[in-house]
């Protein structure tokens, strides 16, 4: 299960929306939005792209997508 509010708050605290992450991620705000509360969970490759984009650390992806 995602921690959407620690998502959430790194998305805002590195200056993004969750429109232009939806938009990066090649995905619509409402299938984003699903993600987001953890109605469908993201990709590998989704993952991948995050943190990447949003340089999180391992410890920092984990937390995040991988929180139980």
């Amino acid at each position: 299960m995602t921690n959407t509010n620690l998502l959430k708050s790194v998305i805002v605290a590195k200056g993004y929306t969750q429109e232009q992450i939806a938009e990066l991620l090649e995905l619509s705000n409402a299938t984003f939005n699903y993600k987001l509360n953890n109605k469908t969970e993201f990709k590998a490759s989704e993952i991948k792209k995050l943190s990447e984009f949003l340089h999180l650390t391992e410890e920092e992806t984990c937390s995040i997508f991988f929180a139980n």
